[in-house]
C-alpha cells in the first residue's frame, strides 16, 4: 500500500507566523511551490499559506504584503495527514476538507507536503477522477 511518505515532497519549509507575506511569496518562488506551511515560534503547524491566499486576501484586499504577517492568514487548525497514512486516506482527507495540499506529519514533526498531483500519480485512474471531481465542486 502506498503511504503518504512515499508520494510527498519531503523537506517542506515553513514560513513563520510573524514573517511577512512578501517573504512567503519570495520563498514560494525560490522553492517552486504554491503553498507553505505556517509555523509558530513553538515550531508547531498553524496553517497553510497558498499563493491564492496571497493574491486574494492580501493583494486583492489592498493590504501590504511587506507588513502583513503570514500568521494572520492561518485559518483555524491545519488539516494534516500522517506520514504512514495510505494514499486512499490522503484522498479522503483532501475530499472531506476540500484542500489540494496537505502537510505530512510524523509524530509532531512536519516532514513534507503532499499535493493533489502527488495523489493523482499514486492512485488508479477512477479514484483520481473522484478526487478531482470532489475538489472541483462547491
Amino acid at each position: 500500500m502506498t503511504k503518504a511518505r512515499d508520494i510527498m515532497s519531503p523537506g517542506a519549509e515553513c514560513i513563520g507566523t510573524d514573517e511577512s507575506v512578501q517573504l512567503a511569496a519570495e520563498k514560494m518562488r525560490r522553492l517552486g511551490v504554491g503553498a507553505l506551511p505556517i509555523c509558530g515560534q513553538d515550531n508547531k503547524l498553524k496553517g497553510v499559506l497558498t499563493d491564492r491566499d496571497i493574491t486574494v486576501k492580501v493583494l486583492g484586499a489592498g493590504r501590504d504584503p511587506q507588513t502583513t504577517p503570514a500568521g494572520e492568514l492561518a485559518q483555524g487548525e491545519a488539516v494534516t495527514i500522517g506520514a504512514d497514512d495510505d494514499a486512499e486516506e490522503v484522498m479522503a482527507t483532501m475530499t472531506q476538507h476540500k484542500v489540494r495540499r496537505l502537510p505530512v506529519i510524523d509524530g509532531h514533526d512536519l516532514v513534507g507536503m503532499v499535493a493533489q498531483a502527488d495523489v493523482a500519480r499514486a492512485l488508479p485512474d477512477p479514484e483520481v477522477g473522484d478526487l478531482l471531481e470532489a475538489l472541483s465542486t462547491d
